[in-house]
């Protein structure tokens, strides 16, 4: 299922907007950490460039961002 919205991050106030791909049950080859989500994209609100890129493997990592790791972790604790 694929799910979307938008979350702002705690320190900033930036708005970041995400796109996740879950599903039911868990998958140790594919999901994040062996979990539910195969597919992630988060982007700054108003920017094409993605912070953070998962589709069944890394193409952008989480960087150390403070607001950013915040909204990856609500992320991953909703849909993982």
């Amino acid at each position: 299922m694929w799910s979307e919205g938008i979350l702002t991050g705690p320190t900033t106030g930036n708005r970041y907007k995400y796109w996740v791909k879950h599903y039911e049950e868990p998958s140790e080859t594919f999901g994040i950490d062996g979990g539910k989500i195969s597919k992630l994209t988060i982007r700054k609100l108003n920017d094409s460039r993605d912070v953070v890129n998962y589709d069944r493997g890394w193409d952008v990592h989480c960087p150390d961002e403070y607001d950013v790791r915040a909204v990856y972790a609500a992320i991953l604790e909703k849909y993982n």
